[in-house]
């Protein structure tokens, strides 16, 4: 895709901070759900729905859309706001999240909503049905691409290096694992809790194409899945460090916002926080 024209770059940090905007809005209606994560990767979604994926949000079944998998389901208001961002339906269905009966469930819920290519739930499954996906493009000799995010405390769980293995073994460069390593889970650090490190060092011995970047950085994003697609003969992974709560002072680096919704009042400081941003840059 080449380097971003500046009027790119800025319509990409608009985009992530009216995701950030709407984040903080349907968390804080919903009094429930996940704060830290969600808001920290939204410039992975901003990029990812604005700059990289082939996919059309008035036929989001296409055939040979690009695959996006968000195996880390709790984090789910962001993929919500950037689609609803994107046009798959009206913004004023954000306000529904975790409400009875409607499409935008604490955790993404395919049979409600069809843009959604699966259920998640359950942490360390994502990297296994996309890889599966990848394999099955692959057989048909399809073009399209399959994306995972993922979290870093879910690579605490064993079936993601068996997805990590079955990748590597079958060369699957179609794939492209995204990893939010922000450091943090429920409990605390995850160094803590159970060290992942060396992580790049991992993938790196599973025959993956491994690429760190600052997750909060929209022109690394960009340069990364650039690099992905350009790999040949190994998936590759991108290890994004990202700060957990990025965008609102008070949020970032606390992992007690893991799960942790913003009250109204804590709303209305992160949304005049948020309403800064493109003044300042």
């Amino acid at each position: 895709m080449g380097s971003l024209s500046s009027e790119r770059m800025s319509l990409l940090q608009e985009k992530a901070t009216a995701i950030r905007r709407d984040i903080i809005e349907m968390l804080a209606q919903a009094k429930s759900g996940h704060t830290a994560g969600s808001l920290d990767m939204a410039d992975v979604f901003a990029v990812m729905y604005f700059h990289v994926l082939r996919h059309d949000p008035a036929n989001p079944l296409w055939e040979d859309r690009d695959r996006l998998i968000l195996s880390a389901g709790h984090i789910c208001p962001v993929r919500y706001a950037a689609m609803a961002e994107a046009g798959y339906f009206p913004r004023a269905e954000l306000a529904t999240l975790r409400a009875l009966g409607s499409r935008l469930q604490g955790h993404p819920e395919r049979k409600y909503l069809p843009a959604l290519e699966t259920t998640s739930g359950p942490l360390g499954g994502g990297l296994a049905q996309g890889a599966g996906m990848a394999y099955a493009a692959k057989m048909d000799a399809k073009s399209w691409r399959v994306y995972i995010v993922t979290s870093d405390g879910e690579h605490q769980a064993g079936l993601h290096w068996e997805a990590v293995l079955f990748a590597g073994k079958n060369k699957l460069d179609n794939v492209v694992c995204i990893v939010d390593r922000n450091f943090i889970q429920i409990d605390g650090s995850t160094e803590q809790v159970m060290p992942l490190e060396p992580l790049r060092d991992k993938y790196e011995a599973f025959n993956w194409n491994v690429l760190e970047i600052d997750g909060n950085d929209i022109a690394a994003l960009c340069d990364a899945a650039d690099r992905a697609r350009s790999t040949a003969g190994k998936p590759t992974v991108i290890i994004a460090r990202t700060v957990p709560g990025k965008g609102v002072s008070f949020i970032e680096g606390d992992f007690r916002w893991h799960g942790k919704p913003p009250t109204k009042e804590e709303a209305e400081l992160a949304l005049r926080e948020l309403s800064t941003v493109g003044e300042a840059r």
